[in-house]
């Protein structure tokens, strides 16, 4: 892979580590379908203007947009909705640890329904992360579950719906741009979270304006989705599916600085004990066997 594939994981890591606290901020004005909404649309502008700048086609006519609308709702607009309805729940730093399972539920999902090979190292790993997630859980034998049972679930079907997206990206938009896989992702987001947050949430167009909110909504939105979404697909592209979903696997550790740093939240040792050991298991299933290696 090229090197540039690293850069962009380092680079998406330290943005989309912001992004918990910036959805934790947003909650106190807006419903989870709208704060998806207004990342996605935020995210679109900044994608249509660098596709602008740069005279990248956007190609309505040749895009596939039955497969983009399933794989955006899916990898976007639904788990974006989750997790600031988690957070809702739960706090910004036990939410980012939570999304670190990420890339396990992708090699699971390619494993079942995509029909990849699998490795001993991969069953290891994910036999470790889930160890991690009991760690991080706080469970003990005869101990009620100490995690908010509602967060925990919404935030576990986020990045379910990650991993599902992640690999249907890789097969159904094969051929088509960065730019505009990225473009097609954030405007058929920005249209389903819309239809949701007018539905079923109410807000004021006056609490776009606040000092406080406009800063989150550039980080998540211009930030967060548009540059972030683009360095993504650059390496599900340049790379795979399973290792842009490694971004998670360092994500945890900005994430936990910011809420601590910013929102006063608490790290517990079981917090820290399970983020380690579950980005050990992913560490441990994104490893080739030696015989992999020698093929």
């Amino acid at each position: 892979m090229p090197r540039l594939v690293y850069v962009a994981l380092i680079m998406l890591s330290l943005i989309w580590g912001g992004s918990f606290y910036f959805i934790k901020m947003l909650l106190h004005d807006f419903g989870p379908w709208t704060i998806a909404f207004l990342r996605s649309g935020c995210g679109l502008i900044i994608v249509v203007l660098i596709m602008l700048a740069l005279r990248k086609p956007f190609g309505f006519r040749v895009i596939p947009w039955f497969p983009m609308i399933a794989m955006a709702l899916i990898n976007t607009a639904i788990p974006w909705s989750l997790i600031a309805f988690s957070e809702t729940h739960l706090s910004s730093s036990m939410a980012s640890i939570l999304n670190a399972t990420t890339p396990v539920w992708t090699i699971v999902i390619g494993i079942v329904l995509f029909r990849h090979g699998s490795t001993r190292n991969q069953w290891w790993g994910i036999a470790v992360a889930s160890v991690g997630l009991i760690v991080l859980l706080g469970l003990r034998p005869g101990s009620p579950l100490s995690v908010d049972k509602i967060g925990l679930v919404c935030m576990l079907c986020a990045t379910f719906c990650y991993a599902i997206g992640s690999q249907l990206s890789k097969r159904l938009l094969m051929g088509y741009s960065m730019y505009q896989i990225s473009f097609g992702t954030l405007l058929t987001s920005m249209v389903g979270s819309g239809g949701m947050a007018f539905a079923t949430e109410s807000f004021s167009i006056s609490d776009l304006f606040p000092a406080t909110n406009v800063p989150m909504l550039i980080g998540l939105g211009a930030f967060g989705s548009g540059f972030a979404y683009i360095l993504f697909y650059y390496m599900v592209q340049k790379g795979s599916a399973e290792f842009a979903t490694m971004v998670t696997y360092l994500v945890p550790s900005t994430a936990l600085i910011w809420g601590y740093a910013l929102l006063n939240e608490e790290i517990k040792w079981n917090m820290l004990a399970g983020l380690f050991i579950i980005l050990g298991g992913v560490f441990l299933a994104g490893r080739k066997s030696a015989s992999n290696k020698n093929a």
